[in-house]
């Protein structure tokens, strides 16, 4: 089985150098085998888990959780589907609030950009400004 130098493991990932070590101080990636040199030699499976912490990255999951999935994957035999259901319902309840959240800011905004005129008049009369300073917009 042929191992992977770090900038090998950083091409083939699309994942800097730096970050492969940040992955590995914080426990999601097994720390490598060292060469003679140094050098840290990472097998094949590794970009697999590279790859997979990346796409839980994509959907929004934070380290911490997908160091909790990566638990569930490597103890699979000892962990049940719903488990990990549950994780990505927790994520999906979150994405939700903050769609929720999003949406009321959203709306603020809106009402703060339709009081104002845009016009060439000074910032010292914006009625954004007003209302910001006034606390009128929640």
């Amino acid at each position: 089985m042929s191992m992977l130098k770090i900038g090998q493991l950083a091409k083939s990932t699309n994942v800097a150098v730096a970050t492969l070590r940040y992955y590995e101080a914080q426990k999601l990636l097994q720390r490598p085998a060292r060469a003679a040199n140094g050098y840290r030699l990472y097998p094949q499976e590794t970009l697999t888990q590279v790859r997979f912490i990346k796409r839980a990255q994509a959907l929004g999951f934070s380290l911490q959780e997908i160091r909790e999935l990566l638990f569930l994957k490597v103890e699979a035999t000892r962990h049940s589907c719903h488990e990990v259901k549950q994780v990505a319902e927790d994520k999906l309840s979150n994405v939700r609030e903050r769609i929720l959240e999003l949406q009321s800011i959203e709306s603020a905004l809106a009402t703060l950009a339709n009081k104002c005129c845009g016009g060439p008049e000074m910032a010292a009369g914006c009625s954004i400004l007003r209302e910001l300073d006034e606390g009128a917009i929640k």
